[in-house]
């Protein structure tokens, strides 16, 4: 099993247009940040997609992603789900519905923002619609997916409850600014951890880099790659004052799993 990682940018992604900073000016790739999602590759060749970010389709056509057979869902904010109409795409390929998995409340609103996919208009003439199945999940309750036991654990992204998952010896957690002791003892013995870390400066919704440097060394992963990070951030120059056991993620990283 493989992490890939599709995009680890804030919602805007990096470079901002308009924006002529150092970072969004920036020759090195490692500054341009897709929106956030990521794929757990498996070794049957199916994959399944963590949020369908407004970036898809381009993510899926620059790093060769040919089937999408499940879909992970960490909340429901729009760089996280807009890339959703493009999964009718993988439909075509897979000629079956794609199974989406989230906490109650965020399918509530995946329903509600593609009314059109999932209460169609009788009279619709159009292409087909994207297939997709909504199926609750709950924070620490196990669930296998194509074999694969994920372990859905809760995040704090302000007063809102969101989920992370864990898959064998790695772990993602984007969109945070707070991890319940639960979710720590839950992420206990993991080999590579994915957590937010948007930038220096205070959020109210998300980690910065040293608390996300702090939570790293509660939680003790052996690695750990900070994702969902703004224009703000030089991937040379942070990588620079990063302590050894923390990176920076950047678009098309791949951690090996079990």
């Amino acid at each position: 099993m493989i992490l890939k990682i599709l995009g680890c940018g804030t919602s805007t992604g990096v470079p901002i247009p308009g924006c002529d900073c150092a970072v969004c000016s920036s020759p090195d790739p490692k500054n341009h940040r897709n929106r956030t999602s990521a794929l757990i590759k498996l070794d049957s060749g199916d994959n399944i997609l963590i949020d369908a970010s407004t970036d898809l389709r381009q993510q899926a056509l620059r790093w060769n992603v040919r089937r999408i057979n499940a879909m992970l869902l960490t909340h429901a904010h729009a760089d996280h789900i807009l890339g959703m109409d493009d999964l009718r795409c993988f439909n075509f390929t897979l000629r079956a519905p794609i199974p989406c998995y989230g906490l109650a409340d965020s399918l509530q609103d995946v329903r509600r923002v593609f009314s059109y996919v999932f209460d169609p208009d009788p009279n619709y003439e159009g292409g087909m619609l994207p297939q997709i199945t909504l199926n609750p999940i709950e924070a620490y309750r196990p669930i296998t997916i194509l074999g694969t036991e994920i372990l859905p654990f809760e995040l704090r992204h302000g007063r809102m409850t969101v989920l992370g998952f864990r898959c064998g010896n790695i772990a993602y957690a984007t969109d945070c600014k707070t991890i319940p002791e639960r979710s720590i003892t839950a992420l206990k013995g993991v080999r590579f951890l994915v957590l937010d870390g948007l930038r220096y400066e205070q959020h109210r919704t998300h980690l910065t880099i040293d608390e996300a440097i702090e939570i790293a060394g509660k939680i003790g992963a052996e690695k750990t790659y900070l994702t969902h990070m703004t224009h703000s951030v030089d991937y040379s120059e942070t990588m620079a004052k990063l302590p050894p056991h923390v990176e920076l993620a950047y678009d098309g990283l791949e951690i090996p799993g079990t």
